[in-house]
């Protein structure tokens, strides 16, 4: 039991080393925030290695209307637990120059995620994708949800234009 840990713990930390070094690329240009992404989850069970669920976003740029997205957040991990639904608020960072059209938080972000939760808990996941990976969500409120959680490790989002 223990050796099995440890592999899976030592994968963890390797796909760890791996999105933070993809992660921190567009990090070294200057970003400018654009808006706020708020994204409703619903009730999360974490399966030891991986856990996912469907999400619905609004995001609301700081200078044009407001703009619907859905898609899927995964995390690979140390992921144990359930916990009930939650609102993540990110706020949406461009590239400095980046001209931003509507649809284009589109896309994939990865980065890493911590999460603790007993009764109520808080968590943090700072992603970076999108068009280029010119976009970063940065947490402006964390994940308030109620369970009981523990999650180490990458979260992937998928977002889709509606």
């Amino acid at each position: 039991m223990k050796s099995k840990f440890g592999r899976a713990l030592a994968g963890v930390a390797a796909l760890m080393m791996i999105f933070s070094f993809y992660a921190s690329k567009p990090a070294e240009a200057a970003h400018i925030k654009i808006g706020v992404l708020t994204c409703a989850a619903g009730v999360q069970v974490g399966l030891l290695i991986t856990s996912g669920e469907r999400i619905q976003c609004s995001f609301v740029p700081d200078a044009t209307d407001s703009e619907n997205y859905h898609g899927y957040i995964r995390k690979f991990g140390l992921d144990v637990g359930i916990t009930a639904a939650s609102v993540i608020v990110w706020a949406v960072m461009a590239v400095e120059g980046t001209k931003y059209t509507p649809g284009a938080l589109a896309g994939t972000y990865a980065g890493l995620t911590a999460e603790e939760t007993l009764a109520l808990g808080l968590g943090a996941n700072v992603l970076v994708g999108g068009s280029q990976k010119s976009f970063a969500l940065q947490p402006l409120s964390v994940s308030g949800q109620a369970g009981l959680n523990l999650a180490v490790g990458v979260s992937i989002l998928r977002l889709e234009s509606r």
